[in-house]
């Protein structure tokens, strides 16, 4: 069962975050530095989920990258995706029924583990234990062990939990920013010291 934060808290972390988060300022023709990288199957979640996360952290002034709403027409897909991971300050795994049938999903969680970021697992109808790599596209064994090693790493870590079915669509967005909130501010402040 998630613990819900009172409201003194959830003051004093947006508080935290935006006294010590100074959001990039965008220079003509390009887009700020992401501050958290949405990962994501996009036929199970783009509409909702993820879509619906990403305007909330608009909304609070943070900078999410969500590859529909943060890529236009000519971009070179690996490069934007890539730079974004690199500039992130926390990656949030939003996994779904389908997710591991992607590969561009396992790539980029892998990504960003490699990269060292901090990763928020977000379970959205699907238990941990489902996820399940297999190779369904033929790639090279080191490939398909590094994928695997993203999902273990991912399974085993805190995460949030939603049923899409009976979920609280805002009480679940809450729950999840204050956690991306949070999670922000221990990477600010480890980045600091």
């Amino acid at each position: 069962m998630q613990r819900s934060i009172t409201s003194t808290v959830k003051n004093h972390v947006y508080h935290n975050l935006l006294q010590h988060h100074k959001p990039p300022t965008p220079t003509i023709g390009h887009q700020p530095p992401c501050d958290v990288f949405i990962n994501h199957h996009g036929i199970d979640t783009k509409k909702n989920i993820a879509g619906l996360l990403y305007d909330h952290l608009m909304r609070i002034k943070l900078t999410p990258f969500l590859d529909n709403k943060n890529m236009k027409p000519g971009d070179k897909l690996n490069e934007k995706i890539n730079n974004a991971i690199a500039e992130c300050k926390v990656g949030i795994a939003v996994f779904s029924p389908r997710y591991c049938e992607s590969y561009f999903c396992l790539h980029e969680l892998a990504r960003i583990t490699q990269a060292k970021k901090k990763v928020i697992p977000f379970f959205c109808d699907v238990k941990p234990s489902e996820l399940t790599v297999k190779d369904i596209w033929r790639c090279p064994k080191h490939k398909l062990d590094w994928f695997k090693s993203a999902i273990e790493e991912a399974k085993y870590t805190v995460g949030l939990t939603f049923n899409s079915s009976d979920g609280d669509w805002p009480e679940f967005l809450t729950t999840a920013t204050e956690a991306i909130v949070q999670n922000m501010i221990e990477v600010e402040e480890r980045d600091r010291d």
